[in-house]
């Protein structure tokens, strides 16, 4: 019998899933969430924001990358491929949005979109172009002599009037990057809500008084986000990356998105005069930038999620939160744990008299980090502080230079990145000098030092005293201060830590190996694992040959997913799911079953490419019996998801887990946040 070929329209390619388009179907999951009535109504519009503004970064990041492939292998089969799903998605999004404007009016509150502004209104619209819009207006007539450069992102009107010879284009700013994107008026008992596009819009007739406007259309143009840093390894980087950045807004355009109408002759002009040759031009709606609608003035406390009470540290405020670490392991999960004992971490570290020095990595600073002021405190008391800050954290590069520039003011000894690689690792690390002896303290997480994304992003923070790991943690500091592109030329031997370039990639493929003999054994085997992306080909075909073997494999996977699961002789013992809730899965946790006897990690590398071969990662063992078996619990729990959890077919879309009355609905993330123990209670 003959093997049936592969379907052609297939996203899998020598059994990987294509990484792009993986990535448009977990946006199409946010998208999905966008939809659900059960979702409240100001929640559902911010998955319309945070769906908008994923796009808008994927264009940004990844299109002109899938631009340049189709070029270099003459074929636009990929590319084809991306606008077609890009195009029924933004169908999809107009529809959902409609159906959420309409559910709105229910209570008395009109968004103003896609129609002419109430009469009622009019008037006080008026007074406000007049008196606050018109400030910031700028007009730019079309013409041979045109130069003008529309920055990236911004928002623009191409508008059409007709004069003596003939028609005129010009373009009129939307300026949403200086003023609010939406007005709010209460009439009698309706809110009425207006795009700044519409105020713009229905007071053109002040701007071009003296000419007759036959039309008005929004637009707006993307451009390549990536910085071309090829000689970073000359001269000092921290200035290189200011200018590059500086540049960004002024990138090659890889999309053009107008609202539909726009004659064609006008946008042939835009096109000409614009500098637009090669960019994919795309019809879009009325308005652009619908991230911004996560900013709608919708006040009530009902269209939000219910307030989950955050558990907090259970310590005395006048005891050593470092006593308590030398004492056991904390394991914290922010943010169903609040960020306050982080805080005290750094807090404690900059005030305590016993503390000598400080190691710590930031690859995405506050901007008003709380954390980099406890460092700065630090150094002014007489400790000395080694902070390696991550320059090349994409689109965190100004903030993290601003702040680089400030520690550094105040006595911190600030490593500024590595020339050819990245450093996304999270640890910190404080050394202390009580009764002749020195300690070692350390923060290893799976995500950023960051109070303020920490209020929506679920990850695992351990504090511990394990002298093992510490040591291993402060060697990996000596290394980094070297800032060698050849990093892994130095040979450490690093026992507990996973270190990205040393020895994390070859451990992973240890620990599947070993579940692979014990099943040769008839021993227990499986291998749990929860990341953010999945795109190495070698791990993959090592997960694959583990599964051929008959390893059971789980995987929770939140974005990109290159692994085909479920494949009969390929990988017919892999599952994977995928979970959209109101906060952004982002923790890494590997658990290895080791014939019951289970190995846990946590850490801060996806198994990307850029994880593996360009990043300088950590992932460390957990240790304690207690809080391995909370850790596996939670991951078990969110195995059991079958109300925000989607799993991943071989085709590789979303399909929503089959639930009825008869099954009892578990949401992972609000049974973990009523399971969880306060910490040392």
């Amino acid at each position: 019998m003959k093997k049936k070929k592969p379907d052609s329209s297939s996203t899998v390619i020598d059994m990987f899933f294509d990484r792009d388009l993986s990535w448009l179907s977990f946006n199409e999951r946010v998208l999905t969430e966008a939809q659900q009535r059960s979702v409240p109504l100001m929640e559902r519009i911010r998955f319309l924001a945070i769906y908008s503004s994923n796009l808008d970064e994927f264009y940004r990041v990844r299109m002109p990358v899938i631009k340049a492939l189709s070029e270099l292998e003459k074929s636009n089969q990929l590319l084809a491929k991306v606008n077609e799903k890009i195009l029924q998605q933004q169908q999809h999004f107009g529809e959902v949005i409609k159906q959420i404007l309409q559910e709105i009016r229910e209570y008395n509150i009109e968004i103003v979109y896609n129609q002419t502004i109430p009469e009622q209104i009019v008037d006080t619209i008026a007074n406000h172009f007049i008196h606050s819009v018109a400030a910031y207006i700028q007009i730019v007539h079309i013409s041979n002599n045109t130069k003008f450069f529309p920055e990236n992102n911004k928002l623009y009107l191409a508008v059409i009037t007709k004069t003596k010879g003939g028609k005129t284009v010009y373009i009129v700013n939307i300026p949403s990057d200086a003023l609010s994107r939406f007005f709010s008026i209460f009439r009698d008992t309706t809110q009425y809500i207006i795009f700044l596009d519409d105020v713009v819009k229905s007071n053109l007739h002040r701007i071009f008084s003296d000419q007759e406007i036959i039309g008005s259309y929004a637009f707006k143009i993307t451009r390549d986000a990536e910085l071309d840093l090829q000689d970073e390894s000359m001269g000092n980087l921290s200035r290189k990356i200011e200018n590059k950045i500086s540049q960004r807004d002024k990138g090659l355009a890889t999309r053009f998105l107008y609202q539909p109408g726009l004659p064609d002759d006008a946008l042939k002009l835009l096109k000409s005069k614009l500098n637009l040759k090669g960019v994919n031009f795309i019809r879009g709606g009325t308005y652009h930038n619908l991230r911004d609608l996560s900013a709608l003035p919708l006040k009530d406390s009902h269209f939000n999620y219910e307030v989950w009470p955050q558990v907090n540290f259970n310590i005395d405020s006048r005891a050593s939160l470092f006593e308590e670490i030398k004492r056991q392991d904390i394991l914290l999960h922010p943010p169903y744990h609040t960020y306050e004992t982080v805080l005290r971490f750094f807090n404690e570290a900059a005030i305590d008299p016993s503390v000598e020095r400080i190691y710590v990595t930031l690859y995405r600073v506050a901007s008003d980090s709380r954390i980099a002021n406890a460092l700065i405190s630090a150094s002014k008391n007489g400790k000395k502080v080694t902070v390696f800050v991550e320059l090349k954290a994409r689109f965190d590069e100004a903030n993290n230079i601003k702040w680089s520039k400030k520690m550094k003011m105040s006595g911190v000894q600030i490593i500024e990145s590595i020339p050819g690689l990245k450093v996304h690792a999270k640890i910190a690390l404080v050394k202390r000098r009580v009764c002749g002896k020195t300690e070692l303290l350390g923060l290893l997480a799976t995500g950023n030092f960051n109070e303020n994304t920490a209020k929506y992003y679920t990850d695992h923070i351990l504090m511990t005293s394990h002298e093992g790991m510490l040591n291993e943690a402060e060697t990996l500091f000596g290394i980094l201060k070297k800032r060698k592109k050849r990093i892994h030329h130095d040979k450490p031997h690093f026992k507990h830590l996973l270190v990205g370039q040393f020895n994390l990639q070859q451990r992973f493929i240890e620990l599947i190996d070993r579940e692979i003999g014990y099943v040769a054994k008839g021993l227990p085997a499986s291998i749990t694992i929860k990341f953010n992306n999945l795109e190495d080909r070698v791990l993959i075909s090592k997960l694959y040959e583990a599964s051929n073997a008959g390893v059971k494999i789980s995987l929770i996977i939140r974005g990109i997913c290159c692994i085909v699961p479920g494949k009969e002789g390929i990988s017919a013992n892999i599952t994977v799911r995928r979970i959209v809730d109101r906060y952004l899965e982002h923790g890494r946790v590997f658990i290895f079953n080791n014939n019951n006897d289970p190995e846990v990690y946590l850490g801060s590398a996806d198994w990307m490419n850029r994880n593996i071969y360009r990043r300088i990662e950590v992932c460390f063992p957990v240790n304690d019996p207690e809080l391995k078996s909370e850790l596996i619990r939670m991951i078990n729990t969110q195995l059991m998801d079958n109300a925000q959890a989607v799993t991943i077919d071989d085709l590789g879309n979303n399909v929503p887990i089959i639930n009825n009355d008869s099954i009892e609905s578990i949401r992972s993330q609000k049974e973990i946040a009523k399971m969880l123990p306060m910490p040392g209670g």
